[in-house]
């Protein structure tokens, strides 16, 4: 989903929302600097300059990079330095990054070397701005990176005119897409190959699109539970308001208040109130294991907000008064941002087991009351959803080996000068792979739900549910025999991720709980 032409997201005093990072990123919205962001960007640089005309010590600027930090470089060979980083950090392999991805993690240089504590000049971060208005995404190969530089490398090389950058569609020497868009390449300065290179830039931009994407996929899954209990003739006493008051989690309340809301006015709950004296702990628990999930993923998200308003640049170029200092230190760190990474994981993790069961439920005749694998006409030449479960329970095993910790691992560096390794890259990415896996589990939860709430008819949902079946009813029909299920899947997984299911419901029901 494209951004309209006329949305701008401005760089300037105000720190950019989630919101803002993903229309960006995703949907194309276009990137403007203000006059704050402009000066402290200046400002920066200029000390810089002043270090280096004064051959000061500074890690990265005036000395060799890497383990041999306290070697002096020539002033003459400063600009050759960085261009060496470069050069001799893109060294990731493998399958490249998605397009959004790639588009984030320059957002996220422009955003964290901007805050003016860099050094780098503000024209490196101005053709970076060109380039990601004018859809020149770098090609990033996206796998060998424990939390920087490789990943960043490549995408600076096509700053240099060199490496593979995506054009209209054509992947595209470096040097030939930036002619495309009107550009020359740019030679880098002091401290700039280091900086473009260097900090939480790539983890911290991954960890914002899963992040806002484990957002959307925990209310969602809120809903596929509404139709789901209606769709097994569960009681929803269970959400009563005076059980949850008796835990102190405020999640857990808005989770039952979601599903109060979202069950509200069906004729199904009504029928079946006192169906069962009380359902499986997969309807029954929902607003204690959805909103346990909910806890992690928020704590996860205001963690992830303010590393992305920090500045995890090393070494922080720092004014005081008309001088400044170099200040080396480790802010290039990625622990705060690989250990929620997992605890994303783990909690869709969570989120996609309980959906599977409900699934397993709606299609086993033992437990739904219903035809079996939820087809009436001809049980046993059709097989109807059952082997959609099979999907959903290989997603959710897959989730589970996802959920391995990334953070706790650990593998020496840089001739053991990095001794220890944030491997936040690898929990973001798993974090960021988790979120389409989640939404898949979900999809195929609101397609069996959607079909058992058919098989119930002449009874009806809740309006909401009803507004909900109706949308997914544009696109995939009710099922009287067999057909290519996974068109389907991959009709409502978008409807999930593009937050098409959100509006449906929240356009009968207003604003869920988030």
């Amino acid at each position: 989903m494209a951004a309209p032409e006329n949305t701008v997201v401005t760089l300037g005093p105000e720190p950019i929302s989630i919101e803002q990072f993903v229309a960006v990123a995703r949907h194309g919205a276009r990137v403007e600097f203000d006059a704050t962001y402009v000066d402290r960007v200046r400002k920066s640089r200029a000390l810089v300059e002043r270090f280096l005309a004064e051959n000061r010590l500074v890690y990265g600027v005036t000395t060799g990079f890497g383990d041999n930090v306290t070697e002096v470089i020539d002033p003459a060979d400063a600009e050759r330095l960085q261009r060496n980083i470069v050069r001799s950090h893109a060294v990731s392999v493998g399958e490249p990054l998605p397009v959004e991805v790639v588009r984030a993690i320059a957002l996220m240089e422009l955003v964290g070397l901007g805050e003016g504590f860099s050094g780098i000049r503000f024209e490196t971060l101005e053709l970076i701005r060109r380039m990601l208005n004018s859809g020149v995404t770098p090609h990033v190969p996206g796998e060998g990176s424990v939390g920087y530089l490789a990943p960043e490398a490549h995408m600076a090389l096509v700053l240099l005119g060199e490496g593979r950058a995506w054009y209209g569609g054509e992947l595209l020497p470096g040097a030939e897409a930036l002619a495309r868009i009107g550009e020359r390449p740019t030679q880098l300065a002091c401290k700039e190959g280091l900086s473009l290179t260097n900090g939480t830039h790539s983890v911290t931009a991954i960890a914002v699109l899963a992040a806002h994407d484990a957002e959307v996929a925990a209310t969602t899954a809120d809903i596929a539970a509404s139709l789901s209990v209606q769709a097994l003739k569960g009681t929803v006493r269970a959400y009563d308001a005076r059980i949850q008051e008796r835990k102190r989690h405020p999640e857990q309340a808005a989770v039952a208040e979601n599903l109060r809301r979202l069950t509200a006015s069906s004729a199904i709950s009504a029928e079946f109130l006192d169906h069962r004296l009380q359902d499986a702990l997969s309807l029954r628990a929902v607003p204690q294991m959805h909103g346990g999930a909910k806890r992690a993923l928020a704590q996860a998200r205001e963690v992830i907000v303010e590393e992305l308003h920090s500045v995890g640049d090393n070494p922080v170029i720092h004014p005081e008064g008309e001088d400044g200092v170099a200040l080396s230190g480790a802010n290039c760190d990625s622990t705060y941002v690989g250990i929620q990474a997992d605890t994303m994981v783990n909690a869709m993790t969570v989120l996609a087991k309980v959906s599977e069961r409900r699934t397993d439920r709606m299609v086993n005749s033992n437990f739904s009351e219903l035809p079996a694998f939820l087809v009436r006409q001809q049980p046993g030449l059709n097989s109807g959803y059952m082997i959609a479960q099979y999907t959903a329970a290989a997603l959710t095993m897959e989730l589970r080996g996802l959920a391995v910790p990334a953070s706790a691992d650990n593998v020496t560096t840089s001739a053991n000068q990095e001794d220890t390794v944030g491997n936040a890259y690898l929990a973001a990415m798993k974090a960021y792979r988790a979120t389409r896996k989640l939404g898949y589990v979900i999809a195929i939860e609101l397609m069996c739900a959607t079909q058992a709430l058919d098989l119930l008819a002449p009874l009806s949902p809740s309006p909401a549910a009803e507004a909900l079946r109706a949308r997914i009813r544009e696109t995939v029909p009710t099922v009287t025999e067999d057909r290519v299920f996974h068109n389907d899947i991959e009709h409502i997984a978008e409807l999930v991720r593009n937050g098409e299911v959100l509006r449906a419901v929240e356009g009968v029901v207003g604003a869920l709980c988030r």
